[in-house]
């Protein structure tokens, strides 16, 4: 006899994958939608979009599904696409870092080495901020994101508070990264490939100790979670997102600055994630663009911009339990599926 519960199930599932498909084929098609309806400004908008859903992701990995409210998060933004300047300018200047680590221009160096130290800094100075919880916790990493900022304000051989040029994207092998819907592409690839981390690690044991940590930290210690280093672990994958982030922003603005790194940037990627849906897969990339679209719609309205898009996003998150993907539930008849 077949179970209607599991048929139903099986449905939805099927659904969803089928929804999942026609979204990213959307996604893929959208530069030769922007050439066909005279808006290529499309792709480049996108690419933003895409990468700074990379970094919303990030950080619901910590937020959403930890608890961990980290102001600091741009911080590892900002390292990644450092990372990616500082070598360039190496790279142009034939001096290596150090005295003895050469510059790059190539996006298969570049990447790794921003993911790299974007988690070692993290890893760093999550082992202190995770000392602490609460209100601590959220004012410690303010301070480190700030600390790392003023640092690259003050350093003026990468041009301190003007910031560093990148005068050429990084290159890859047989692809022309400096065609932009050839990187917006690029950037849609990377996406793709750190949801389906995030997805692998929510469904897996380590991500339900995130639940449970995130639900109750004292009842999973008394239990015998070592619940410090399941959150270092995510904290520093979450900074490692965030460098792969900022990394591909470096390449796409073909610039970086302090800017990155500041406590606003921080701010912007967490109303993402609420503005999408904590601790939901999709949701800081729904939230990513909602948001971004919103800034770029209402700025070329006005130049009073700001004054609209602070009371919109309140009454969206007011309305809205659960963000976006909330609302999307509501839609779909209360599920919670």
């Amino acid at each position: 006899m077949v179970d209607p519960l599991k048929t139903g199930g099986a449905q939805r599932s099927a659904l969803k994958l089928l929804a999942l498909a026609v979204l990213l084929a959307l996604l893929a098609a959208l530069p030769f939608i922007a050439t066909a309806t005279g808006q290529p400004a499309m792709t480049s908008l996108a690419t933003r979009i895409v990468i700074l859903a990379i970094a919303a992701a990030s950080l619901n990995l910590a937020l959403g599904y930890c608890g961990l409210v980290s102001f600091g998060h741009a911080a590892w933004y900002g390292v990644g696409g450092y990372v990616v300047g500082i070598l360039w300018r190496h790279h142009v200047s034939g001096e290596p870092l150090f005295g003895f680590i050469p510059g790059s221009d190539q996006l298969l160096v570049t990447l790794p080495l921003a993911i790299l130290v974007a988690g070692l800094f993290s890893a760093v100075l999550g082992a202190l901020s995770l000392r602490t919880s609460g209100v601590q916790f959220i004012m410690i990493t303010l301070a480190f994101a700030q600390m790392l900022f003023f640092f690259f304000v003050a350093l003026k051989a990468y041009g301190g508070d003007d910031g560093l040029i990148v005068r050429r994207r990084n290159a890859l092998p047989f692809i022309d990264t400096r065609d932009g819907p050839t990187f917006y592409w690029v950037c849609l690839a990377f996406a793709v490939a750190w949801f389906l981390l995030m997805w692998r690690i929510v469904n897996s044991r380590f991500g339900k100790v995130l639940a449970g940590i995130r639900q109750s930290e004292r009842r999973m210690a008394a239990i015998g979670v070592a619940t410090y280093r399941y959150k270092l672990v995510c904290f520093i994958i979450s900074g490692m997102g965030a460098g792969l982030a900022g990394a591909l922003m470096a390449n796409h603005a073909r610039f970086v600055s302090p800017d990155m790194l500041h406590w606003t940037q921080s701010g912007e990627l967490m109303i993402m994630v609420i503005l999408g849906g904590a601790g939901t897969l999709l949701g800081p990339a729904a939230g990513a663009a909602v948001l971004i679209g919103l800034e770029t719609q209402l700025a070329a309205w006005t130049e009073h911009w700001q004054a609209i898009l602070g009371p919109l996003l309140v009454l969206m998150i007011l309305f809205t339990r659960g963000g976006l993907s909330g609302l999307a539930r509501l839609v779909r008849g209360g599920r919670n599926d």
